[in-house]
């Protein structure tokens, strides 16, 4: 079994209770015992998450090696610079275990707010200081990379919403939404590298 869904912010990427936060098990839905989550998200992001039975899944949609897209959109601290832009579409050099660890090339570009679910507790607003929209697409996933790229090329990442995996997108969905994927989703997630423009809506599953 397949599933893709909108993670909260606040939630983390896995079902084992840890202190007080909210976990994929307190999502209203009856997931199978062997499903867990293809990477993470951390908390403080939101966004699609896809959860599956099937492990040889794992590998195929993690490692760079295969070019798999994810799309983030990101609002940063500031008006963003077109040189900053570059930068992030070049590769920027991170901390990763400790090690610098420079990103692979990018998709960077400037986007017109975006038509998001509110995010509980809200962005804190502060009128003086600008903000700006990003769509950043990597084909890696590193600890907290998009967070660190923001960061190393002057712009705080203020909200960060996985907005697209591949082909697949949040559109229409809602936090905590759950969509039961086909397998021809994703036979089409294994055997391309998606497409950072795709726009394909999904239709949130029923809760049960």
């Amino acid at each position: 079994m397949h599933y893709l869904i909108y993670k909260p912010f606040g939630m983390l990427s896995q079902f084992s209770k840890e202190g007080d936060k909210a976990t994929l098990g307190d999502l209203s839905f009856a997931f199978e015992r062997d499903v867990y989550p293809v990477g993470r998200l951390d908390a403080d992001s939101e966004g699609l998450l896809l959860l599956t039975n099937d492990k040889s899944i794992n590998h195929r949609l993690l490692d760079p090696r295969f070019a798999h897209e994810r799309t983030y959109y990101v609002q940063v601290d500031g008006a963003i610079t077109d040189e900053a832009l570059q930068q992030l579409a070049e590769g920027v050099t991170i901390t990763v275990d400790g090690k610098p660890h420079h990103t692979l090339p990018a998709i960077a570009r400037r986007l017109n707010e975006p038509d998001l679910p509110p995010r509980n507790p809200p962005i804190r607003f502060r009128a003086n200081i600008p903000t700006t929209w990003i769509s950043l697409t990597l084909t890696e996933g590193k600890n907290r990379q998009v967070r660190k790229m923001t960061a190393a090329v002057g712009f705080p990442t203020l909200r960060l919403v996985r907005w697209a995996i591949g082909h697949l997108t949040a559109e229409g969905l809602a936090p905590a939404d759950i969509r039961t994927l086909l397998e021809s989703d994703i036979t089409q997630l294994l055997t391309t590298n998606g497409s950072a423009t795709a726009r394909l809506p999904l239709r949130p599953r029923k809760r049960r």
